[in-house]
């Protein structure tokens, strides 16, 4: 298995594999779906809320589900954005 992934890559990509370009544009991302979500859900408050002092007037006092699930589709999103702005050359 490892000669047939070697045969595939067999030297180091010239570019690099990380920079911040996306960062903030993943970061808005994640704080736009928690604030659009703390409206949207229909039980917000149910389970442990988040230990966060700004959560409560701003996000609604969201529960620690609705941060977690807020954050991954945000990531998500935030990604798809980001290669979608690559790959038209804008960022």
């Amino acid at each position: 298995m490892l000669h047939l992934f070697a045969a595939a890559f067999p030297e180091a990509p010239s570019t690099a594999l990380f920079n911040w370009q996306g960062t903030p544009l993943i970061i808005g991302s994640c704080l736009f779906v928690l604030f659009i979500a703390s409206r949207t859900i229909k039980y917000p408050h149910v389970g442990a809320r988040m230990p966060l002092p700004f959560s409560k007037s701003l996000f609604n006092n969201i529960s620690v589900a609705g941060f977690l699930a807020s954050m991954s589709f945000g990531h998500v999103l935030g990604f798809v954005l980001t290669l979608a702005l690559a790959n038209t050359g804008v960022k």
